[in-house]
């Protein structure tokens, strides 16, 4: 059985190698498996491109793909999916906090006939806004994406080639795998595994980069908009109801002085929530115009140990 080990890589001229030495070792401990690396360069602005290539030297199973420019996590996601030719597509950070020691046991876990398997981690050795933020995610996936409530998803993850086969026929500029694994499966299962320390440098991900990721949510969803109908309709309710109380007081009471700072504070308040919903109209709205227009996933530059593709 064959198992590609898929890898964005964007800075990690420093842990790359360590990765696919360790993650090899893993793998050949067992004789019915067999490796191959689909390692993808998102731009990276340190020598990573030139590891890559020495792996690939070094390793004839090691396919190194290089983008145009810095497209993202999950478009190099998509961008390797397209390169893999595994039975098993196994996803890893380039960080080491995905470590190879514990991919024997989400492989164990996949033996039991799931199509995703998630690594999910009991204690995360992250900083307290990074944990945050992970759970805001958590709950926003499994209301907006329709994920399991029983699984909890992560970086680390093994997919069948099914699901592979299914995810490449996405094609919007903006994925979100894990989005899509949703929608191809719920035969999914997570197993507790330990979650190691980032070896070198920091995270990649800025309070932007993280935002810009968030909203790929609302390629997958209509919710935010049902929701921006169901607070129209509660607050020009609430309006109206108030619109009525104010006249009542005022027949009750002529002389009684109507607050203008109230008076302004329910104005702002219903503009602002007028913004917010057009600001997600407009997320829509652009979202399907980049589409409408081929917005390209990534765009290859040069590959090794494999042929270029087209771009989707």
């Amino acid at each position: 059985m064959l198992i590609s080990v898929v890898v964005p890589c964007y800075n990690s001229e420093h842990t790359i190698t360590e990765l696919v030495e360790l993650t090899l070792k893993e793998i050949r401990k067992s004789p019915e498996y067999e490796a191959e690396f689909v390692l993808v360069n998102d731009y990276s602005k340190d020598n990573t491109w030139d590891v890559l290539c020495s792996l690939a030297e070094k390793y004839p199973f090691v396919k190194a793909i290089n983008l145009a420019k810095n497209f993202g996590q999950h478009n190099a996601l998509m961008a390797a999916f397209h390169y893999a030719d595994g039975d098993l597509i196994v996803g890893m950070d380039d960080d080491m906090q995905t470590h190879p020691s514990q991919l024997p046991i989400l492989l164990e876990k996949m033996k039991e006939g799931y199509d995703v398997v998630y690594g999910q981690y009991p204690y995360r050795k992250n900083s307290f806004i990074k944990n945050l933020t992970s759970k805001f995610n958590a709950y926003t996936s499994r209301v907006l994406l329709g994920r399991p409530k029983t699984i909890v998803s992560s970086n680390y993850w093994v997919i069948t080639r099914m699901v592979r086969n299914e995810v490449i026929k996405y094609t919007s500029y903006n994925p979100y795998v894990d989005a899509i694994f949703y929608r191809v499966t719920h035969n999914i299962a997570d197993v507790p595994i330990e979650h190691f320390k980032r070896e070198y440098g920091s995270s990649n991900y800025t309070f932007r980069k993280l935002v810009r990721l968030w909203l790929a949510y609302f390629n997958f969803s209509t919710i935010p908009l049902r929701i921006s109908s169901y607070l129209g309709i509660l607050f020009s309710v609430t309006g109206f109801i108030g619109a009525v109380a104010v006249i009542i007081r005022q027949i009750i009471a002529p002389s009684a002085q109507i607050g203008w700072a109230s008076l302004m504070c329910v104005m702002c308040f219903f503009f602002g929530l007028s913004m917010l919903a057009l600001g997600i109209l407009g997320e829509y709205m652009g979202k399907i115009m980049l589409s409408i227009s081929h917005t390209p996933q990534y765009i290859v530059r040069e590959v090794r140990n494999t042929e270029k593709k087209d771009e989707p």
